[in-house]
């Protein structure tokens, strides 16, 4: 195997830079960045050198870090410099190791290298990427729990239980010339029940998970100078969006991130929907439109001191096809009674002033009802990876089928296809039986030196 390089720090200007070797050919190569060809060092002990230009002019000073094989992050022999965080400096280093003999890293290739000298499992490596892209201390929390295993032994009940009912299967397959009797066959179906119960449990935390890794899309939208962005700003707690008396002053969406309970939050006020009056209020809309259509969660905003409108109506109309709230704003002011008969008994109204504040909390709350307390300490292992929750799904599948064909009698050779199935989608999960393409496509959303 061929020895990678790659810059492991953000790129741009930093006190430090950290370059990673790692591959057969790492300690030849540093002897050469330093001229000493019969430097030795000691492993897991920081030393200072001097990185040497071709000329035998002197580059940068470095602390160079050995990690001697196995005992590093990939396994493999592994070097370390940290070297002053110039641009110029760390690209001549770069520069240097390559004339060496050692080849850029691709994204994520120093952990591709670690999953398959068996440091870590799959679920672990793709959990070091969202640790390194959490945005809350929630989602860093979970990356966390992954990366110490916890998905892996979530699972390792479901795997064992099935991998003993398949011997089963296959030993009455092999071994009896009769079918299974009843009492076995029903005994093999409830402990098959038990490894669905497993399975289904993980994949149901899968909404709070996304919630908590990829972080909710909230749309404010209503007809013009319902308080949207006034609302927005609020939200936000800074005046980000422009607010007057004057109907239509939001032309385009606006987005800003935020975090509530642990979950990341984009927020979009939106342009006021109604008959646009000129072609830049219909293109900002049309946005508008487009923007509804992406979000996971509609608040369609109510002006409370006016009488209802056909135009809100429509907009709540539009709203039902999605999850949704209803904020009827301005409730520092007289409110109107008939507004809530004449909402969708589905539709979950929200009162507030977005002047005062009142009813922000209400409000927050009903975004993040459906996740639960996700900061809490008590949270238990949420599944955060779409890949794992589609295998989670497969998995049920499989084994629900299989758990039918038993109750209907079927033949032992049937039953074991659904199963084998599904013990393969289980260990495409932890990586057991994924295949090189996925772990290019998986390893392909890491960043480079990492």
């Amino acid at each position: 195997m061929d020895t990678i390089v790659a810059v492991a720090t953000t790129p741009g200007r930093s006190a430090i830079g950290v370059i990673r070797l790692s591959g057969p050919e790492s300690l030849k190569i540093l002897r050469g960045l330093i001229k000493d060809d019969l430097f030795v060092p000691e492993p897991n002990h920081v030393c200072l050198k001097q990185v040497v230009r071709e000329s035998g002019e002197p580059l940068d000073s470095a602390l160079v870090t050995y990690f001697e094989k196995p005992r590093s992050f990939t396994g493999e022999e592994m070097i370390e410099l940290s070297c002053h965080g110039s641009p110029v400096i760390l690209r001549r280093v770069l520069d240097l190791t390559q004339s060496l003999g050692a080849r850029l890293a691709e994204p994520g290739e120093f952990t591709l290298r670690a999953c398959k000298n068996g440091k870590m499992n799959l679920s672990q490596a793709e959990a070091i990427r969202d640790l390194i892209n959490a945005q809350t201390d929630a989602a860093a929390a979970q990356a966390a729990r992954q990366l110490k295993g916890e998905l892996a032994l979530a699972l390792q009940p479901a795997k064992e239980m099935l991998i003993k009912i398949i011997v089963r299967l296959e030993s009455a397959l092999e071994f009896v010339e009769d079918d299974l009797p009843r009492i076995q066959s029903e005994q093999i179906e409830q402990d098959l029940v038990q490894v669905v119960a497993i399975v289904e449990g993980l994949a149901g935390t899968y909404a709070t998970g996304r919630a908590l890794r990829e972080g909710l899309k909230v749309a404010i939208v209503g007809r013009p100078n319902v308080g949207k962005s006034s609302l927005f700003n609020k939200l936000m707690g800074a005046n980000r969006a422009i607010v007057t008396e004057i109907a239509g002053t939001t032309r385009d969406s606006i987005s800003e991130s935020i975090s509530f309970g642990g979950i990341p939050i984009s927020i979009t006020d939106t342009a006021g929907i109604r008959v646009a009056k000129d072609a830049i209020e219909e293109i900002g809309i049309e946005r508008t439109h487009q923007v509804i259509a992406d979000a996971d969660l509609l608040v369609v905003v109510i002006d409370g001191s006016t009488s209802l409108s056909e135009e809100d109506l429509a907009i709540i109309a539009q709203a039902i096809q999605s999850r949704h709230v209803v904020v009827i704003n301005k409730c520092d002011l007289v409110r109107k009674p008939e507004f809530e008969s004449r909402l969708n008994l589905s539709s979950q109204v929200v009162h507030l002033s977005a002047l005062t504040g009142e009813g922000l909390d209400g409000l927050i709350a009903a975004i993040l009802a459906p996740f639960g307390e996700v900061d809490s300490e008590a949270v238990g292992l949420l599944v955060t990876d779409s890949r794992h929750y589609d295998l989670l799904r497969r998995t049920q599948a499989s084994l629900e089928k299989s758990v039918d064909l038993l109750s209907r009698s079927s033949s032992e050779e049937i039953v074991l296809v659904g199963l084998h199935n599904a013990l393969q989608f289980l260990g495409g999960i932890t990586g057991e039986t994924t295949t090189d393409y996925i772990l290019g496509e998986i390893f392909s959303t890491f960043c480079i030196g990492k």
